[in-house]
């Protein structure tokens, strides 16, 4: 696992992510991109003074650094893309990396400072973020959410705001503050919370819920729906459940 050291701005690698305290970053990409691994890694002033890094790792750097966190994993530039095999480890690696996170920062960048999330048209209600396909399992995984305003500024936590953010996402609160294991969801309910959120590349329909349904396959993109495909078919070799044929979607028509 490849970290970045919020006080530095330098990678920490680590053979087991037990081996250290880190927080993470869940976030949605905005559309001029974000930067690389080769990027941040051509830096070498601290975090606190190069203006070239983005204003967002830069920020959520400071953010850990104010917690008392020195590390921080962020997916746009702690993985190396332009390495398949890296990739294809990482994402199946993620959704345990989020689950063991000391905390998870969800910053929602299309919320404005001061709002409210609990008012009936509140913006954190509408935000982007409870849209997107790979920021499901972000909510799920771990234990700790902090939800963050465009500003950087705390807007409440899952448990907190558990109410409401089963309201938006129709997840259980038990699910939300794991009295209610993953495990214990039927494969129907868990295909539901996905059932309207989006992912820019059609393969991460299948790859961001791999971690909801403890799946490890290989990832390759380029495979278009066949990559839904192969999800049912490992999660009907693994899960004892029938609810996978209640899913109304078109991919089951291939199995």
């Amino acid at each position: 696992m490849r970290l970045l050291d919020t006080w530095t701005g330098q990678f920490h690698e680590v053979e087991n992510h037990f081996e250290v305290t880190y927080v993470i970053l869940s976030h949605t990409w905005t559309a001029a991109g974000e930067q690389s691994f080769q990027d941040v890694r051509s830096l070498t002033n601290s975090v606190l003074e190069d203006e070239r890094l983005s204003a967002k790792i830069r920020s959520a750097c400071r953010i850990a650094r104010e917690h008392g966190y020195r590390y921080l994993w962020l997916d746009s530039c702690c993985i190396d893309k332009t390495s398949s095999a890296e990739l294809s480890e990482a994402i199946n690696c993620m959704y345990a990396w989020y689950r063991d996170a000391a905390v998870c920062y969800a910053f929602l960048s299309d919320v404005p400072d001061g709002d409210a999330p609990r008012d009936a048209y509140s913006q954190f209600r509408q935000s982007r973020w409870f849209r997107r396909g790979w920021t499901l399992q972000e909510l799920i995984a771990p234990r700790d959410v902090i939800f963050l305003s465009s500003g950087w500024q705390v807007l409440g936590t899952k448990i907190g705001l558990d109410t409401v953010v089963e309201e938006v996402t129709s997840i259980d609160r038990a699910v939300l503050g794991h009295q209610e294991l993953l495990h214990e969801v039927s494969v129907a309910r868990r295909m539901s919370w996905a059932a309207s959120r989006e992912c820019t590349r059609v393969e991460d329909e299948a790859y961001s819920l791999m971690g909801i349904f403890d799946i490890n396959m290989n990832t390759l993109y380029g495979e278009g729906r066949r990559a839904f495909v192969r999800l049912q078919e490992e999660v009907l070799k693994r899960i004892p459940d029938q609810s996978l044929f209640a899913w109304g979607t078109p991919c089951l028509t291939a199995l």
